[in-house]
C-alpha cells in the first residue's frame, strides 16, 4: 500500500470515508413552521378554571343563599386568582374589567415542580 491506496489502485477501506453517513443540513426551524399549523389545536377542549377564593359552608347556609348574598372568601379584594387548566394549577393572575367585561391578566406563571411542592406543603 503506497499513501492509503491499494496497490491495484482502489482506495483502502480503512481510510475510505463512509457514505452510509451524510450530515443534514439544518435551516431556521422558524422558517419552516406554518402558521396555519396551530389550527391542529383549535378543537382541544381544556377545562379553565379561575379561583377567587375559597370558603366552607353547611348544606343549610349553601340553600340560604339568594340572588345578592355575599359570600365570605379567604381571599382579599386585589390578591391573585388562581388559574386552573385540566384541575393543575399553572398561574396567578389579576382581575381587571375590559369592556364590561371580566377578564384575567396572568402575572405569574407557576414553576411545574417546586410551586407544587410548596402548595402541598400549605406555603404559597
Amino acid at each position: 500500500m503506497v499513501d492509503g491506496a491499494a496497490v491495484d489502485g482502489a482506495p483502502d477501506e480503512a481510510s475510505a470515508e463512509p457514505d452510509a453517513f451524510a450530515m443534514p443540513e439544518f435551516s431556521d426551524a422558524e422558517s419552516e413552521v406554518d402558521p396555519a399549523s396551530i389550527d391542529l389545536l383549535s378543537d382541544v377542549n381544556l377545562n379553565v378554571k379561575i379561583e377567587l377564593g375559597r370558603t366552607r359552608l353547611l348544606v343549610e347556609d349553601v340553600l340560604k343563599l339568594g340572588e345578592g348574598a355575599v359570600v365570605e372568601l379567604d381571599k382579599l379584594a386585589g390578591d391573585p386568582v388562581d388559574i386552573f387548566v385540566n384541575d393543575r394549577h399553572v398561574a396567578r393572575g389579576e382581575v381587571l374589567v375590559l369592556n364590561d367585561n371580566f377578564c384575567v391578566r396572568i402575572s405569574e406563571i407557576l414553576d411545574s415542580i417546586g410551586d407544587a411542592a410548596r402548595e402541598a406543603s400549605g406555603a404559597a
